[in-house]
């Protein structure tokens, strides 16, 4: 399967258009399919890859793909280990369970409530490179993408300033490494260490996120029960700030290979909200979204492709978003792109990014001030010496060193 090839990771969008060009929704081996037997998964031989944009936004919305893995699995051996609060969580569930839990969550992400923390957001980024000298060589992701999300996830949830390391440590081998043995291991860990910070906050409660979460669990009508509570509060940790980390080095990344685009928006700073979004369509930091798969045979196109009952299907917003179908000549990055805003990288219908608003706002901030700051940085290495994560997931850098 091209989605297992080495060169995939260094640069996927020739392998993404490969795919599409022998059809945007396509059948493929999967090991991991199987016989099901009670669980809802059927009998499928293989998987559905699904590269175009009309397809992709429809597979995402479909109520007819489950994202329910504990049904999927059920009936499948497995030697992981992965923390219960890790392997089912919200992103797991289809309504109405899902929409019970993002109903708990959904005001503290509105666009409302990040515009409040967008002075907040500013400070950080301007402190963070504070030290930052031209001339100067520094790692972009080690020194701004990484802890920039994460401080502002950790501020919103509650998280102890020194307790904060640890929480980067555990977020990247979850999803970084790749290594199963690795990832279980750390999911027990941030599940031990979330629980005991419920634990304390039930003692000590703040005005953060968890501290509700904590109260709603514990009112009269108790919405959510004790391991709904700690998966909600692991994945909102995680979730919040890993995408955020790979967007920021993948747009400052197509801007620096790209400097005409890095010197119209230095011409024309009103202009980066509108880049953001082009950005996050050219290369999407969410390359290959969540797990989905179907309980019942179904279809999925205009042209309508089978999907079998049991098959997984890997919905591409990585591909979609470079869908010459939808979008024109979309190798190019074109930060005045009238059609930006229709990129999948945030996913679409029920399941679209809860964060989608604090991460937007996120990078258009550090991209100000890099571009007020720096206006002459350029990278350190040849892009092609730079390094990506080893995830299908992901699409990231491991660093980004560059010049100011």
């Amino acid at each position: 399967m091209v989605l297992n090839d080495p060169d995939f990771y260094r640069d996927r969008y020739p392998h993404y258009a490969a795919l599409r060009a022998k059809a945007p929704v396509l059948p493929i081996p999967f090991a991991g399919s199987g016989s099901g037997s009670g669980s809802g998964a059927g009998a499928g031989d293989g998987a559905v890859v699904v590269t175009g944009h009309q397809e992709a936004r429809q597979a995402l919305a479909s109520p007819a793909l489950s994202k329910d893995t504990a049904a999927y699995f059920a009936d499948k051996d497995s030697d992981r280990t992965l923390h219960p609060a890790v392997a089912r969580n919200m992103l797991t569930t289809d309504p109405p369970e899902h929409t019970r839990l993002r109903r708990l969550v959904t005001r503290a992400f509105t666009t409302a409530t990040v515009n409040r923390l967008r002075p907040a957001i500013e400070a950080l980024a301007r402190q963070l490179t504070a030290d930052w000298e031209p001339g100067r060589q520094v790692d972009l992701v080690e020194g701004l993408a990484a802890p920039l999300p994460v401080t502002v996830i950790c501020e919103l949830l509650g998280v102890p300033e020194h307790d904060r390391p640890a929480i980067g440590v555990w977020s990247a081998e979850l999803f970084v490494t790749g290594d199963h043995t690795r990832i279980d291991a750390a999911s027990h860990a941030l599940a031990a260490y979330m629980a005991e910070l419920i634990a304390a906050k039930r003692t000590t409660p703040d005005e953060a996120l968890i501290s509700e979460l904590i109260a709603a669990r514990d009112g009269d009508d108790a919405p959510l029960d004790e391991h709904e509570l700690l998966s909600l509060a692991i994945l909102l940790l995680v979730a919040g700030h890993e995408t955020t980390t790979a967007a920021i080095g993948n747009g400052v990344l197509a801007l620096l290979r790209h400097p005409e685009a890095w010197a119209e928006l230095l011409a024309r700073p009103d202009r980066v909200p509108a880049a953001v979004d082009e950005l996050l369509r050219y290369d999407a930091p969410v390359s290959i979204a969540t797990w989905r798969w179907a309980p019942a045979a179904t279809t999925l196109g205009p042209d309508p492709t089978p999907v079998p009952a049991g098959s997984p299907v890997f919905v591409c917003p990585g591909a979609a978003n470079r869908d010459p179908a939808r979008f024109a000549d979309p190798d190019r990055l074109d930060i005045g792109r009238p059609d930006a805003a229709a990129h999948l990288s945030f996913g679409h219908g029920v399941h679209r990014c809860l964060g989608a608003p604090l991460a937007h706002a996120e990078v258009e901030i550090t991209l100000r001030v890099l571009l007020e700051r720096f206006p002459a940085m350029r990278l350190a290495v040849p892009a092609e010496e730079l390094t990506w994560r080893h995830s299908r997931l992901f699409r990231g850098l491991t660093a980004l060193p560059v010049r100011l």
